[in-house]
């Protein structure tokens, strides 16, 4: 089963949430619905802007945990490899 580490963001270069899930779209309507964490309902961070797949939960959780203690600088440039303008991704997860 694939499990996801994912990037919100509520602007470009603005307030951003990392997390993971099994489900990455029942997710990210979660959070857009106001439903996915307090930190991203209070921010209305709710545009997904990266992902990573992994097959395992234990390596989806071990990446979310190291993208966490980042610096913010190389969060920003990890987005911006694959995603310069910050644009909504969802219609890119995988079905």
């Amino acid at each position: 089963m694939t499990h996801y580490v994912y990037i919100l963001a509520n602007k470009p270069k603005g307030a951003i949430y990392v997390g993971t899930a099994r489900e990455l779209r029942e997710r990210i309507e979660q959070h857009k619905a106001g439903k996915g964490s307090t930190h991203t309902a209070k921010y209305n961070i709710q545009t997904l802007i990266y992902f990573e797949q992994f097959g395992t939960a234990v390596e989806a959780v071990h990446r979310e945990k190291l993208i966490k203690k980042w610096r913010r600088e190389w969060k920003d440039e990890l987005i911006e490899k694959v995603n310069p303008e910050w644009r909504d991704i969802s219609a890119d997860i995988p079905y």
